[in-house]
């Protein structure tokens, strides 16, 4: 590619679509657009005031804020100076803050916030290479001004500068190659510290080359980012804005989020299967309250978009009997569902933990295709995609170009490709040994199978397979979704190694709780004395016992112990991509667990 690195990338967008729209954000009751003039002159202005400043090439700059436009103009400020972006995730407290900062060598972080600043004023004195504190919004500098400075002052400051730094700028556009480190970005961690992950210009613009050819977008269509942009996912849904020139709307938050898909009407969305499972649940859940005529017709249009989805799957044509039904169908029942979602996707991405089929299959039998694909912050983080033309549900996808797979002798899926970062983790030469090979060969940690059309399939993560005590192998992740495809279910946690047998802990999906407390003339609100009534056991009891049946018996859940209240970031149970994090919660809920046991 001519623009061979991510600063480069840009100005090129720039140049081509000046005046044509390019983000799109919120303020007050309105959506404003921003065209790629107008963002690139921020941009401009902010490098310039980086220059000023003092950042040189090869100088980290950290970013500690929500999703915003703000966000992806300090990212490809950042670039455009030659410097090292680090995100880090907004939910991080102080002292992950500080150590992310430190270890990065981070000498400016850009903040959100009056929040966001806090953290770091709390922090400052354990950071003693850092010298510039820049906040997006809602700051005041105090008088006299300290090293904290506004946003605003950093574009005037880069525009009163532009004379004496325009040339630098332009040199270190110019100069920064495909093999210089664009990013060090930090794991969310679901075990132990996160480790900075070193990601090249390079390793960028082959994951978006190859995602060029299998994402079959159109300029000028309109995408919702949601997902934290600190994670590679959704930095490499920014990325594709710059390089498909999209027009990138950024979600108020993520409780906004059932207001601004159809306020934006997106073309495509990118998300994790939390926000699929919930939709779903959804939806069940308001067809279930329906009367007895609203429910056998919401069975009904769902038994003909499965078999409409069953020809499309097998790449035959739909028979014209069968067409028409499905017509009526969507206009009786799943056009609403469309219209929450915006009423013109063309399809939507889930990316970041495994989607389960049963999920991706009522979609598609509603008419909307959920293309699930597979990476890892160390691969840019992209290796499998399922292509509109191509899928196949319960997979990852097919490899995509450039990248080789292939299965270890212990089921462990290895890759090798110019996105895969291969200088490793930040200062960990032991920890980069351990899974990247001299060939170039990465250990992505993850157990699957390849199929005959190369199709891959993850079963489990490496470290979270279960070996019961009588040396059964289970896949907790399966038994999961499994579970999770229930909408009265919220969140799953399957434990056992080295156990008997496995147990699970539940969680409940509060609205659903609610509406069956009521019907069964629970008056208590007591969330942990309504998960004991035995209504709602036994009402529990008869999912896991529907889902054991598709087990093998080794696998089956024998106990369960259901939890008040959800699995939650400020719990620290879930990671900021909605994982949950195994360890923490076997720790916190450890008495429930040994409970299932005696």
């Amino acid at each position: 590619m001519a623009d061979d690195t991510l600063a480069k990338l840009f100005w090129s967008r720039v140049e081509r679509s000046a005046d044509r729209p390019a983000q799109q954000v919120k303020r007050g009751d309105a959506w404003v657009t921003l065209t790629w003039r107008e963002v690139g002159d921020t941009v401009r202005e902010l490098a310039l005031g980086l220059i000023a400043l003092g950042r040189q090439k090869g100088d980290a700059v950290a970013l500690l804020s929500q999703n915003r436009a703000e966000w992806v103009q300090a990212d490809f400020a950042i670039f455009s100076v030659g410097g090292i972006t680090v995100p880090v995730y907004p939910s991080y407290p102080s002292d992950l803050v500080a150590y992310v900062v430190n270890d990065s060598g981070a000498r400016t972080i850009v903040v959100e916030d009056p929040a966001q600043l806090a953290k770091v004023l709390e922090a400052r004195d354990r950071m003693p290479q850092l010298e510039q504190i820049v906040v997006m919004a809602g700051h005041e500098p105090p008088e006299p001004p300290t090293s904290v400075m506004t946003w605003g002052a950093l574009r005037r400051l880069g525009r009163e500068q532009a004379e004496a730094h325009r040339s630098t700028l332009a040199e270190r556009v110019t100069g920064t190659r495909p093999e210089d480190v664009a990013s060090i970005v930090y794991t969310s961690g679901t075990t132990g510290p996160p480790k900075g992950v070193v990601q090249t210009h390079g390793n960028h613009i082959a994951a978006l080359d190859a995602s060029r050819r299998a994402v079959p977008t159109q300029e000028g269509w309109v995408h919702l980012l949601f997902l934290p942009l600190a994670h590679s996912f959704a930095r490499l849904e920014s990325f594709l804005g710059v390089s498909h020139g999209l027009t990138t709307a950024f979600a108020e938050n993520l409780d906004k989020l059932r207001d601004n898909l159809p306020e934006v009407r997106p073309h495509f969305i990118c998300s994790v299967p939390r926000v699929f499972e919930k939709v779903y649940a959804g939806v069940l859940a308001t067809a279930e309250a329906g009367s007895p005529l609203k429910r056998r017709i919401f069975h009904w249009a769902v038994g003909i978009g499965r078999e409409v989805s069953r020809h499309q799957q097998r790449g035959q044509p739909v028979p014209a009997g069968l067409a028409l039904k499905r017509r009526l169908a969507h206009a009786l029942v799943f056009s609403k569902l469309h219209a929450r979602l915006g009423g013109r996707l063309e399809w939507a991405v889930s990316g970041g933990a495994p989607l389960s089929r049963d999920i991706a299959e009522f979609f598609h039998a509603a008419g909307i295709l959920l293309l699930e694909g597979y990476g890892l912050t160390e691969t840019c983080p992209v290796l499998t995609f399922n292509r509109p033309d191509r899928y196949r549900f319960g997979s990852v996808g097919q490899a995509l170009p450039g990248v080789e797979l292939r299965i270890a002798a212990d089921g462990e899926i290895l890759a090798r490709g110019p996105n895969i970062a291969t200088r490793g983790y930040f200062k960990q030469p032991e920890a980069t040994r351990e899974v990247f090979e001299p060939d170039g060969w990465f250990h992505t940690g993850d157990i699957g199978r390849l199929d005959e059309d190369g199709f891959l399939f993850i079963t489990d993560r490496k470290k979270d397979l279960i070996v019961t005590a009588g040396g059964m192998n289970i896949a907790p992740q399966n038994i999961e979704n499994l579970l999770k495809a229930d909408p009265f279910v919220s969140q799953v946690l399957v434990h056992g190694d080295r156990r008997p047998y496995p147990v699970a802990l539940i969680t409940l999906n509060p609205d659903e709780l609610a509406k069956f407390a009521r019907e069964q003339g629970i008056l208590t609100t007591d969330a942990a004395t309504i998960v004991k009534h035995p209504a709602v056991v036994a009402r529990v009891s008869r999912t896991v016992e529907e889902k054991n049946s598709h087990l093998q018996s080794y696998a089956r859940i024998k106990k369960f112990a259901i939890i008040p209240g959800d699995f939650t970031q400020d719990g620290g149970e879930l990671t900021p991509t909605l994982k949950v994090k195994r360890k923490v919660v076997a720790e916190k809920y450890g008495k429930a667990l040994e409970e299932l046991y005696t």
